[in-house]
């Protein structure tokens, strides 16, 4: 099993699966979901647990070796710490990791550890509370701190504070989310704005404006070579800090030829990539009746046609040669 290696039609080694538990989430950010919220999936059409521990499996078995939680907001859903620790069990699983807004980090978090959990990536995009409740239509700045501050109770475990930047929104930002960098064992990654669904919306800030900035109060930073985490973030250290900067910019700085990941939505579809529709309904093939021979047919096949890249940078052209091939749907139903 450890000898398996997923690849796709341009040769790329997928080794890494996004699964969203939950369409839902306690927050309400202004470029993920409408301030009234979303339709709600019925429950019955979400994947069970068991469900979700069958695919990953499967997965494992073909090569996959890391998984991370996602939702909505993974902690809203009961009992996320037995999924994971059943995940944790899979042979050929690596790692399991977590991406939350912090809310409920606290509380849940020595659960998830006991179970396993690798590291976590917290969503943060200002440390101002009045900006935060704007963002997120939520007073709950406070919790997601204390979640921060707990995580950071675990040596073992590796935390990453994860920025969206928004042009002419969070700019005054930048410095004190790098702050949490300079002065914590924490890597601030600071994300490019990706144009689906309400983030169509909002102009996002440069990696290149990011940086400047950030020269102009630390110094010239030094890039860091290799990968420190499951996905394409591009590190740098600057002098003193006890964490690292990243920075994930998927339209200006297309990472498409070294994209290892798949997505599986709280639906039970599989995604090869995010700015289009197709992939496989597994959750379908599941309740129909589908052996795991003819489920890890229609995964291989689904991460063989992956496609050679996004086309984020030219989204108009995109759409007119593209039509009903793009994703229509907004980040929290398909896992962010």
């Amino acid at each position: 099993m450890k000898g398996r290696i997923m690849i796709d039609q341009y040769d790329r080694k997928i080794e890494y699966l996004r699964v969203s538990v939950t369409d839902r989430c306690n927050l309400r950010c202004v470029y993920c979901m409408p301030e009234t919220g979303i339709e709600q999936v019925a429950h019955s059409q979400i994947l069970t647990y068991d469900e979700i521990v069958r695919i990953c499996r499967i997965c494992a078995e073909e090569g996959i070796s890391k998984i991370k939680l996602t939702g909505g907001e993974p902690l809203v859903r009961k009992r996320i710490s037995e999924l994971l620790g059943s995940l944790k069990k899979i042979p050929g699983i690596e790692e399991v990791t977590l991406t939350t807004n912090g809310i409920l980090l606290a509380d849940q978090l020595e659960s998830l550890v006991k179970a396993g959990l690798d590291a976590v990536n917290i969503s943060l995009d200002t440390l101002n509370p009045r900006q935060y409740e704007k963002l997120t239509r939520r007073d709950e700045l406070e919790k997601a701190l204390a979640g921060l501050e707990a995580a950071l109770q675990y040596p073992g475990l590796r935390v990453k504070v994860n920025c969206v930047i928004l042009q002419g929104i969070n700019d005054g930002q930048w410095v004190p989310l790098a702050e949490l960098a300079a002065s914590k064992p924490v890597d601030v990654r600071f994300i490019e704005m990706m144009p689906i669904g309400l983030g169509k919306s909002y102009l996002g800030s440069s990696q290149e404006a990011v940086l400047e900035r950030l020269e102009e109060v630390y110094g010239a930073p030094e890039l860091l070579s290799g990968r420190f985490g499951n996905g394409p973030a591009a590190y740098m250290s600057f002098s003193g800090f006890c964490g690292k900067i990243g920075f994930i910019s998927a339209v200006s700085h297309q990472f498409c030829g070294d994209c290892n990941r798949v997505r599986l939505t709280a639906e039970g579809f599989l995604k090869a990539c995010l700015q289009y529709s197709a992939g496989e309904d597994l959750k379908k093939l599941m309740r129909d009746g589908a052996g795991d021979k003819e489920l890890k047919k229609r995964i291989k096949k689904v991460i063989f046609e992956k496609p050679r890249c996004h086309q984020f940078s030219d989204v108009e052209d995109t759409e007119e040669k593209e039509g009903n091939n793009l994703e229509r749907q907004q980040m929290s139903k398909i896992g962010g």
